[in-house]
């Protein structure tokens, strides 16, 4: 349809308007991520080695990396001279579709798996539903205006299967659903395979279907 062209264009996506929009949103359902955490986060620091901290808040951290990737996007859209800042900025972009696809879907289906199993859902359920799935569908949306290559979107898979590692090895991995609890080896399974899915999204997103734009010919 044509409309739904126009609505999925660069022009419309790229608009200032909606960048600002997005702004509005990622800012403070980054900062109510990180503080959705707070718990857990304790919880690591007092019973857990200090390292294992950054690979407590998944959800927020990943909405951090995809509202820095738009922001490198909207106020310096070209490549830098520096190949040292085409690979950071690569990696985050990279991390901010990955772990966006990856915890968006994540979210979704932990809630709804409780539910099946007997959780009831309340108002913020719905909530968190709703904004993880479009976090989602907003890093597969965006992905092809990055600049990253297929060096960046390994080191983004490495990451996210290391923190997956981690997660289920020193029990770090989010709290789930008391309904959930009997199932975390499953969960453990799925979340990887997912890890999987998530990159292998990123990179048809990122390189299938659309021409790169040719500020990204020379992807890190």
């Amino acid at each position: 349809m044509v409309w739904a062209r126009w609505l999925l264009s660069r022009n419309v996506l790229l608009h200032p308007a909606i960048f600002w929009l997005t702004m509005m949103i990622y800012v403070p359902g980054t900062i109510y991520g990180y503080y959705w955490y707070k718990g857990q986060l304790i919880e690591t620091w007092n019973e857990h080695p200090h390292w294992q901290l950054p690979f407590v808040p998944d959800s927020p951290t990943a909405s951090l990396f995809f509202a820095l990737a738009l922001l490198w996007l909207r106020f310096k859209p070209e490549r830098s001279s520096r190949p040292w800042v085409n690979g950071v900025r690569g990696i985050v972009e990279t991390l901010g579709v990955v772990t966006s696809v990856k915890y968006g879907i994540w979210a979704t289906a932990i809630i709804l798996a409780g539910q099946a199993q007997g959780d009831v859902l309340y108002w913020d359920h719905w909530m968190l539903i709703i904004g993880h799935t479009a976090m989602a569908i907003m890093a597969l949306l965006y992905a092809r205006f990055f600049t990253f290559g297929g060096m960046a979107l390994l080191a983004a898979a490495a990451w996210t299967f290391l923190n997956d590692t981690v997660d289920y090895t020193f029990g770090v991995y989010p709290y789930l659903p008391s309904q959930l609890d009997d199932d975390v080896p499953y969960v453990a399974a799925f979340t990887i395979a997912l890890t999987a899915l998530s990159v292998l999204a990123a990179g048809v997103a990122k390189f299938a279907f659309l021409r790169r734009p040719p500020s990204a010919d020379k992807s890190f």
